[in-house]
């Protein structure tokens, strides 16, 4: 396997939470620092050595919401 990507989501009551793409990998962290070593640790728990991915991908998703006034 060459790379996994996770979906990095902010958590509305604070921190972020990580969900791999294809595969049954969840974490989370207060912070991204965090957030980055669960992911790796997550990954490293759900793999063998042989057969982890060479690249994570995080990919960040934001909501925000405008109001406009016509």
């Amino acid at each position: 396997m060459n790379e996994i990507i996770f979906l990095i989501e902010e958590d509305p009551e604070g921190g972020f939470n990580a969900q791999a793409l294809g595969h049954s990998i969840f974490t989370e962290g207060d912070t991204e620092d965090e957030l980055k070593l669960n992911i790796l640790d997550s990954v490293k728990c759900h793999f063998e050595a042989a057969e982890a991915p060479a690249v994570i991908r995080l990919h960040f998703v934001r909501e925000e919401v405008m109001a406009v006034h016509a």
